[in-house]
């Protein structure tokens, strides 16, 4: 596969607009989503809209990635924006509860492919020192359909109708194919390439019967000791090893298990497991905390994270222009102090805590984790021969994806029970039935003050253990880059003999 001349400005129009739009979709959504529930009468499948979609998008991610490598970024990204569509006519014609949730499977396919392989475009189109100034951006302006999203998702279902939500879609994407198609330009090799659809059969196979578990765990209330839990995950690590197994004779593996000699791929995709286990369930839950101990509106609890953006956007363009002239292991020591510094304050919140302090904290999270806003990519792209980019981005990913799904789930059961435990001593003085739905639904309105300041002691106690649990998985995070090659990023082509190396490399396995 070669890249011929593209016209890198619509390429890259293209593809922002796809990315910026499939991002806004999930906002929009889930702004709409009380009053889908309300007409399709599907409150017990809920919690199952977001999970059909999030299981799609990391079932798929390394798969897709595989495929672009065997046949063509420019192609498989086309066509997951035209399952993105398709997946929105299917959800916004929806009339029931079982159509909405395939609708949103077959867009979570799509929105698999497109962040990476969108990535990988930029990397054939841009040289390395303009593509780092790129994707350091790429992070941030994903801010824009998170403010967005609630003002879009507010006006169409108050203003034209909620089917409009996924329909609008349809031209947007339909503007982002034509632009993308018109300005990139790729030629494939004519040779036929084999598809490990036995390896992707079991991966997806390990995938599901793995994230099953927080979804289920999230929706039917289940434990992570529950016999169906536990045999979901104890199936998932079979299917993981038969995986291996199969991938080790695969002429085409959907995973290259030679990306795992690359040391790079191996510690960043360690990074943002770690990182994203430990802060995503703290993080997200967040703004609970500050409705219910610091007194805020919802809207301002949402807007408070606003002071990590504000931190990480410097903080990713900042190391976008340095990451070509700085080794990359000093960039993510120094960088990852700040978090550090950032849930050891975290950890000590209470009922005192103010919103200066938060937005000083959050900034403070910013500013570290903003190294990893694009530079990861850029790391795995220059680690691993081309032709494996595409797997390499998908894998480093579906690592993150994993984490983060994960963690939003144990620390999600975690808080809850923290929450429950400590309130149940003051069942009887709390309003009937809310003992059991308070580390769910809130604080209930009109409590004396004695008991509504022991009520919220109980929550300030329960995020601090959070924390403190966020605060070891950061540090093991800060650990782990130290093993990162103390180099500073250079195109491989620029190296001599790398490309000797990789093929070698790839000729042995």
């Amino acid at each position: 596969m070669v890249a011929t001349t593209n016209n890198k400005g619509l390429v890259l129009a293209g593809l922002m607009l796809g990315l910026i739009f499939a991002e806004l979709d999930e906002t929009v959504v889930s702004t709409a989503m009380p009053t889908i529930i309300r007409e399709l009468h599907g409150l017990s499948l809920y919690g199952w809209v977001a999970g059909v979609y999030m299981l799609a998008v990391t079932m798929f991610m390394p798969i897709l990635g595989k495929l672009a490598d065997l046949y063509g970024r420019k192609r498989v990204y086309l066509s997951c924006m035209a399952l993105f569509m398709a997946g929105s006519i299917v959800g916004g014609l929806a009339d029931s509860m079982t159509m909405l949730l395939v609708g949103r499977g077959i867009q979570g396919i799509g929105a698999g492919g497109l962040m990476p392989l969108a990535l990988v475009i930029i990397g054939d189109t841009y040289p390395l020192e303009q593509r780092a100034k790129i994707q350091s951006l790429f992070g941030p302006l994903m801010i824009l359909p998170q403010l967005l999203g609630p003002t879009v998702g507010g006006y169409m279902v108050g203003h034209v109708n909620w089917h409009w939500v996924f329909l609008i879609n349809i031209p947007v994407g339909l503007l982002s194919a034509a632009v993308l198609g018109i300005g990139m330009r790729e030629s494939r090799g004519e040779e036929k390439r084999a598809i490990d659809w036995t390896g992707a059969a079991t991966l997806v196979a390990a995938l599901l019967s793995l994230l099953m578990a927080p979804v289920l765990i999230d929706n039917r209330g289940l434990s992570w000791s529950s016999p169906l839990i536990v045999g979901l995950l104890a199936l998932s690590a079979a299917l993981t090893a038969l995986f291996v197994f199969i991938e080790r004779r695969a002429k085409e593996p959907i995973i290259p298990l030679r990306l795992f000699r690359h040391r790079s791929v191996v510690v960043l995709s360690c990074i943002v497991l770690i990182l994203m286990l430990g802060i995503m369930g703290g993080i997200a839950t967040f703004p609970f905390f500050a409705q219910n101990v610091m007194g805020l509106t919802p809207t301002a609890a949402g807007y408070l994270m606003l002071a990590f953006m504000a931190g990480a956007i410097p903080s990713s363009i900042a190391n976008g222009f340095l990451i070509t002239k700085v080794p990359y292991r000093n960039l993510f020591i120094a960088c990852f102090t700040l978090p550090v510094v950032g849930f050891y304050l975290l950890t000590r919140i209470g009922l005192d805590t103010s919103v200066l302090y938060v937005i000083v904290t959050f900034f403070i999270l910013g500013l570290g984790i903003g190294v990893l806003f694009g530079s990861d990519n850029l790391i795995v792209q220059e680690s691993v021969d081309k032709a494996d980019s595409g797997a390499a981005l998908g894998t480093v990913q579906l690592f993150q994806s994993l984490g983060a799904t994960i963690g939003l789930s144990v620390f999600g059961s975690l808080l809850a029970r923290h929450i429950n435990q400590g309130v149940s001593g003051m069942a009887d003085r709390l309003p009937a039935g809310t003992a059991n739905t308070i580390a769910t639904g809130g604080i209930p309105q009109g409590l004396p003050h004695d008991l509504l300041i022991k009520v919220q002691t109980v929550f300030a106690d329960a995020f601090q253990g959070i924390f403190g649990i966020s605060f070891v998985f950061v540090i093991a995070a800060f650990a782990a880059c130290w093993f990162l090659k103390k180099e500073v990023l250079q195109k491989r082509e620029e190296t001599p003999g790398a490309e000797t190396v990789a093929a070698t490399a790839a000729s042995a396995e």
